[in-house]
């Protein structure tokens, strides 16, 4: 049962997935600290009216820019990503390549199909998979 689970965990999809959404969440922090401390003012402050708060940023006609809590927000972005990647991602680059697999890499090169082209295709692929047309060998690397 543990195995199984272990085998779970250790997909590199689900590794994938997981760190994509910790990104998303991370830059929706970042955007609604973007969205509350200095768009938000900027419209309030055309119409009047609301207190100022203390700390670094501005007030235009009672509405805080607070650009200390964006900064601050900035700040947390980088920090957390940098967590995320030397946590989660490095750890796991190194036990999928024990394993023999290559994860979060460069990608594989590909060719384009002379008659569509369509890009994407593998440099050993001698027909399009978009259109059927043959597609010449890629030449070899020097």
């Amino acid at each position: 049962m543990l195995k199984g689970f272990k085998n779970f965990l250790m997909q590199g999809d689900l590794i994938v997935i997981a760190v994509g959404l910790v990104v998303a969440l991370a830059f929706s922090t970042l955007i609604k600290a973007f969205t509350d401390n200095v768009i938000t003012p900027l419209i309030n402050a055309t119409g009047g009216g609301g207190a100022a708060a203390k700390g670094l940023g501005w007030t235009i006609n009672g509405q805080r820019i607070d650009l200390g809590a964006f900064i601050a927000a900035i700040v947390y972005f980088i920090i957390f990503m940098a967590v995320v990647y030397f946590v989660l991602v490095v750890p796991y680059r190194a036990y999928m390549k024990k394993r023999g697999t290559t994860v979060f890499g460069d990608p594989a090169p590909t060719k384009e199909c002379p008659s569509c082209l369509s890009g994407g295709l593998p440099l050993a692929a001698t027909k399009c998979k978009f259109c059927g047309s043959d597609v010449p060998a890629a030449p070899s690397p020097a």
